[in-house]
């Protein structure tokens, strides 16, 4: 009688703890169904910044989930559809405020989901639609291999060809007034992520050099530069004075080319330095320039580097160009 007491209370303890064990099993399913789970009727509080007007087929896309009230959770999810009549799926491996995609659907569509201890919706975003326009991209960004190689300074000397100052016309502003407003600090912690060999406040430092100027704005018509700072404007003709190679630490190359100034004005300097990462006659959609009185001194700047984009460019625009490079 006591040997069966005993095996009765033995087979109840298993029972409860499958039955536990069951229930543990069950409350996982139901956490992971709940993410897993495509409608969440909850409030949408939840604010996605980061996105481009537009996007070229295969530009990254960087989104961060931002709320600005505080809650203990971080467990968030983002999802996707190709248009608002689509089923949403979740994102795999995009557990975090921040979003990491690439262009490929025109017109779909990212959300945010912020999941409370239980596992239950808590808040989201309305949705953000990516927008695709291929049309309009005129410019070439390089995606062939040759010439990202180019791009990054390796190519044979033999493919280098002179260019004319035709390839750098139009109205160009600084970049580094974005600098200084924080406008283009998506910019640097995209780099940051992207190598983790430097922070997102030591890019923003090795840029803030580079970038840095008093010529606000630059305005190239035929032969005629027009230099523009805060208060003053000054003009004058260049020619074509040929190009130069440049070696870098790194190992890659490359080319400055160079135009001098064709009669003698005071305020502006002697020579003018092109670099745009194209080594043959191509239009220019940025550039970092050089200018100075000497000619070889120039040459060995490689800490300043005032660069510059179209003076039609926003600020999105501008930032959305330089994560696309």
């Amino acid at each position: 009688m006591g040997n069966l007491f005993g095996k009765s209370i033995f087979a109840i303890a298993i029972i409860v703890m499958l039955g536990a064990c069951q229930s543990g099993d069950q409350a996982s399913t139901e956490s992971h169904d709940n993410e897993e789970s495509v409608n969440h009727e909850v409030k949408e509080e939840v604010v996605v910044e980061g996105l481009a007007d537009h996007y070229h087929t295969g530009d990254s896309i960087t989104l961060k989930a931002v709320l600005k009230e505080e809650v203990d959770s971080a467990d968030w999810h983002w999802y996707i559809r190709d248009d608002e009549h689509s089923e949403w799926e979740i994102v795999a491996d995009q557990e975090g405020k921040d979003y990491l995609g690439t262009a490929e659907v025109d017109g779909q569509q990212v959300k945010a989901v912020l999941f409370d201890g239980q596992h239950e919706a808590y808040v989201q975003s309305k949705p953000v639609e990516i927008t695709i326009d291929d049309h309009e991209h005129s410019h070439n960004h390089a995606h062939d291999e040759e010439s990202e190689k180019i791009y990054a300074g390796y190519f044979e000397d033999d493919q280098i060809e002179d260019r004319t100052i035709a390839d750098w016309q139009g109205d160009w502003q600084s970049v580094y007034p974005y600098l200084e407003s924080g406008e283009l600090d998506e910019v640097f912690s995209h780099k940051a992520k992207e190598n983790a060999d430097m922070t997102e406040e030591e890019y923003k430092e090795y840029y803030e050099v580079g970038y840095e100027t008093d010529v606000d704005r630059i305005v190239i018509e035929g032969e005629t530069f027009t230099f523009y700072t805060d208060s003053e404007q000054y003009s004058a003709d260049y020619v074509y004075d040929g190009y130069e190679v440049l070696r870098y630490e790194k190992g890659n190359r490359g080319v400055r080319f160079i135009f001098a100034l064709n009669e003698e004005v005071e305020e502006m300097p002697e020579y003018i330095q092109f670099s745009d990462h194209s080594i043959f006659p191509t239009e220019a959609f940025h550039f970092h320039l050089y200018w100075g009185d000497d000619r070889a001194e120039l040459l060995e700047e490689v800490t300043n580097w005032p660069t510059y984009y179209p003076t039609d460019m926003d600020a999105d625009e501008i930032v959305h160009e330089m994560i696309a490079h």
